[in-house]
């Protein structure tokens, strides 16, 4: 687990170009996955910054945001939200061809595009 906050963000920074990695080689599944693991990071350097404990071992973005009262903006937010629920599903597959037809290009194009936002927004509220 890092030492300091900063060293979260890093790790936010480098998840997040693994979910582009993972995008560009139709990876789409893992990308969903690499995308959540790095807000949570992100979040996590927040909660070790703002709170200066180790963060809990979570990967509920909305239980981060809440600890650390982050507010992000209402479209963030329902992202997020939406995000925690998506993450379940690729963390742990039932049926990866199910996930697969779930998770197509366009849908995980957005999902990248969202998650940049989110991450940029993390980045300011550090």
């Amino acid at each position: 687990m890092p030492g300091n906050p900063q060293e979260w963000l890093t790790q936010a920074d480098y998840d997040f170009q693994t979910a582009e990695y993972m995008f560009q080689g139709a990876r789409y599944v893992y990308a969903v996955f690499m995308a959540h693991l790095s807000i949570e990071k992100a979040l996590k350097g927040i909660y070790q910054k703002r709170l200066n404990a180790i963060p809990p071992k979570t990967h509920n973005l909305t239980y981060l945001t809440t600890e650390t009262k982050s507010q992000p903006p209402e479209h963030i937010d329902k992202f997020l939200i939406w995000l925690d629920q998506a993450s379940v599903a690729t963390r742990y597959p039932e049926e990866l061809m199910k996930l697969q037809n779930v998770y197509t290009q366009e849908v995980v194009r957005e999902i990248l595009v969202q998650t940049k936002e989110a991450l940029q927004w993390a980045k300011m509220t550090f």
